[in-house]
């Protein structure tokens, strides 16, 4: 999935490939991989990274890995990995045989921390995470070391296989390697290596009962894989002293990690942590929320995954941290199903409208335009009858000059279909209006006025005998402010939920949307695009709005309103 293009800029990490191919570093391969931790789903800013490693392999001719961090039981589930696979797989990204899991190489990771203990580069430590946290100091000032620093190789390795074979309980012990306590660093003040956990791994059920801290098990991993180049975002940057150093105190192979700035978006947050409280708290509706940064929720509200590819490709790769306006990724979105979604009609806000001499009993169809980018889509007919839906904010009764739509007096054109003129209005008690009475001229059929004159108002339609009634989610942004996760003093991102971030309408549209499968794009003229739910079952379809057709919050938001 190279999406390189002749537009496509080069960056620091192909310069440095380039570099290692050009001195044969590591002897012209290109192994990347993407290692994300089962806990969770993945969202937008996991994209990038897929985009960036698998894009890098394929076009230098190398390999990439797909490989679970699984190295936390307690957190980790069957689910979060399916999830994973199937966003991977949807972004375009093929692994080939190249599936692995932390959790395969357990018993090589018990074997090193041995080896490291051996030497005496590693020790197991009796003092709580709290306490040590005491212990180690703030980067101005050195850590103390801990009492069971000094402690024999051989009393160590006997109590690490001790923990190993389950004697203690979880927090009894942890190992640690034996760094320095001195260094500004704190990931090298004597970082734990291993842990207790007494819990069951989804991969390895109860065959464990300690585990390898991530740090120690990722460079571990890269290695045993023969990873070239380790690509990570840039929280990763004080961590790669310990990285170096593991393998270095192993003797093996060492590929070179390398950082870049992660993807921030505005009006989201993009922490899988965040994510779950929005989840657990029933604030959306599971991972899969169209309203969430998740490749699945961005899936199910519509965004193709050609978008996905070529937002990744637009915002580049740097080692500046920045915030990227959501309004880029939407405007990819719309660029791409522009171009393949098929045009329907449909009415959000139904308002009713009868042309009085339009015979009662009489219906015919006219001929509408699948996709005016794609010629080859052809076209499809369109059932008309005497009672229409159109929208609400089509009609004025008291119009601005400038309006052009439907008023009491005057004439617009009904999409594809003819001019009408509208003569009355019917209100109900409230003075609300609930029928709109117009008369047509049977010579403009097609649209088209018979003698020429100029009639500046097209609106759409959908026919009250033929149309189909259907359960419309209308999403919005999931914030009110643009980065939620710096609001005022003594907020939370959750203090910045919209409220309106999701409507529920029920919309009247052309009766073809029945036999559309979950997932099928759609654009409803002049209403913006729309994606079939899996909610959707057979005669009884769910829209969602993927995004209107402009992006109305950016107007909104330079003109001072929420």
């Amino acid at each position: 999935m190279d999406d390189t293009t002749d537009a496509t800029p080069t960056n620091f990490i192909r310069e440095i490939i380039d570099e290692d191919n050009g001195t044969g570093k590591y002897e012209g391969r290109v192994v990347t991989r993407f290692p994300p931790e089962p806990n969770g789903y993945l969202h937008i800013g996991h994209a990038k990274s897929i985009c960036l490693n698998a894009g890098i392999a394929e076009s230098y001719g190398g390999t990439f890995h797909l490989r679970f961090d699984d190295t936390n039981p307690e957190k980790e589930e069957d689910e979060y990995v399916a999830s994973i696979k199937e966003d991977v797989r949807w972004l375009g990204v093929d692994w080939g045989e190249h599936l692995y899991y932390a959790s395969n190489y357990f018993d090589e990771m018990a074997a090193d921390a041995e080896a490291l203990i051996a030497k005496g580069k590693a020790y197991v430590c009796s003092l709580s995470t709290e306490a040590f946290k005491d212990y180690r100091g703030v980067p101005t000032r050195p850590g103390r070391e801990s009492p069971s620093r000094d402690t024999t190789p051989e009393r160590n390795l006997d109590l690490f296989r001790r923990m190993r074979a389950g004697e203690f309980e979880d927090g009894a012990y942890v190992v640690r390697a034996k760094i320095d306590m001195a260094s500004p660093n704190l990931h090298m003040r004597d970082p734990a290596i291993y842990r207790i956990k007494k819990a069951t791994h989804h991969n390895t059920g109860d065959t464990w009962c300690i585990y390898p801290m991530y740090d120690f098990a990722h460079c571990i991993e890269d290695s045993i894989e023969r990873v070239t180049h380790s690509i990570c975002t840039l929280e990763f940057e004080v961590h790669r002293p310990l990285y170096d150093w593991i393998l270095e105190e192993l003797e093996t192979y060492r590929p070179q990690q390398i950082e870049f700035a992660r993807l921030n978006l505005t009006y989201t947050v993009m922490s899988k942590r965040k994510v779950q409280v929005l989840v657990e708290n029933g604030i959306v509706d599971g991972w899969d929320d169209p309203r969430l940064p998740t490749i699945a929720g961005l899936r199910r509200r519509g965004f193709p995954a050609e978008a996905i590819r070529e937002f990744c490709r637009r915002i580049g790769v740097t080692k500046v941290a920045s915030l990227t306006d959501m309004a880029l990724l939407e405007h990819c979105v719309r660029g791409e199903l522009n171009l393949r979604a098929p045009r329907i009609l449909g009415v959000l806000n139904p308002l009713k409208l009868i042309i009085d001499n339009y015979p009662e009993d009489e219906e015919e169809t006219f001929e509408a335009v699948n996709n005016p980018e794609d010629e080859s889509a052809g076209k499809r007919p369109l059932s008309f009858c005497r009672e229409l839906y159109i929208e609400r904010t089509d009609f004025m009764e008291d119009p601005p000059r400038k309006f052009h739509r439907l008023a009491i007096g005057r004439e617009v054109r009904l999409r594809y279909a003819c001019l009408v003129t509208c003569t009355e209005v019917v209100k109900d008690e409230n003075g609300e209006i609930t029928e709109v009475h117009c008369t047509w001229d049977p010579e403009s059929r097609g649209g088209a006025a018979p003698d020429g004159r100029k009639v500046r108002g097209t609106i759409h339609w959908a026919s009250a005998r033929h149309a189909l009634k259907v359960e419309t989610r209308l999403y919005d942004r999931l914030f009110t402010v643009e980065n939620p996760d710096e609001g005022e003093e003594g907020k939370t991102f959750l203090d910045h939920v919209n409220p309106a971030s999701r409507e529920t309408v029920t919309a009247y549209v052309e009766p073809s949307l029945a036999e559309g499968a979950a997932g099928d794009h759609y654009q409803l003229e002049r209403l913006g695009y729309f994606t079939l739910d899996p909610d959707s079952s057979a005669g009884d379809p769910v829209l969602n709005r993927t995004l209107p057709l402009r992006d109305s919050w950016s107007k909104m938001q330079k003109g001072g309103q929420r």
